[in-house]
């Protein structure tokens, strides 16, 4: 183990704004779930929950494009070959550490976010039609409401599919590799690797990012009207 630059054991991998969105992002996903399928919420919080969640997803793309070293979209999405090195070591005996997403964890990170982002932008448009509609079902076509209403429905089903990938992969990382993925994302610190720890964007821009999301998205809600 290297000393973090705090003094704790092991290397600082990531930072607070990334830690806080993946939890917060946990939670309002199955806040969402349980609104949607079971009604254990009126349907009005599954649209604030909705709109909660687009201004994360907003967020975390622009702290994709700005923030820390580990939470930028340059540093862990990468190109096929990239993906397939990484999946010839692990079948091999040499030891591949990454100090934030592997290459194949990246994509397995971007293909959630969009899942997410989809998610939450269909269910702007979606209706049942009964008496539940999406703020901005009434400004399009009878057409496309019920193109993002099928949409919204099927890639609930990929979300779960996604999460449930997800899920495996981590727990794969922990019985099987003895990587644990999980106390990172509580504590922001990995143990082993490399002596110099990644670059690290101010908190002060995270939450600058953050308040322009939520203007963002709050100003959409107020556009659609009651």
């Amino acid at each position: 183990m290297t000393p973090g630059s705090d003094g704790k054991s092991g290397i600082r991998v990531w930072d607070l704004p990334t830690r806080l969105f993946h939890w917060l992002l946990v939670a309002l996903v199955a806040l969402l779930y349980a609104s949607g399928e079971f009604g254990m919420l009126d349907m009005r919080w599954h649209f604030w929950l909705g709109y909660a969640t687009l201004a994360l997803i907003v967020f975390r793309v622009s702290w994709g494009l700005f923030g820390s070293q580990t939470s930028r979209f340059s540093d862990f999405v990468r190109g096929p070959a990239a993906v397939g090195r990484y999946v010839k070591a692990q079948i091999s005996t040499n030891a591949h550490f990454s100090v934030g997403h592997n290459p194949l964890g990246g994509w397995s990170v971007l293909a959630l976010l969009l899942s997410v982002l989809l998610q939450s932008v269909t269910g702007l448009f979606a209706s049942d039609g009964i008496d539940t509609d999406g703020p901005f079902s009434g400004a399009v076509s009878g057409y496309t409401v019920k193109l993002m209403t099928r949409l919204h429905n099927w890639n609930e089903n990929v979300l779960l599919l996604l999460i449930a990938l997800h899920v495996a992969a981590v727990l794969f990382y922990l019985l099987i590799k003895h990587d644990n993925l999980i106390t990172p994302m509580f504590t922001g610190h990995k143990q082993g690797g490399p002596l110099d720890s990644p670059r690290f964007a101010s908190t002060w821009l995270a939450l600058l990012l953050l308040s322009l999301s939520v203007a963002a998205v709050a100003a959409m809600v107020w556009y659609a009207g009651p």
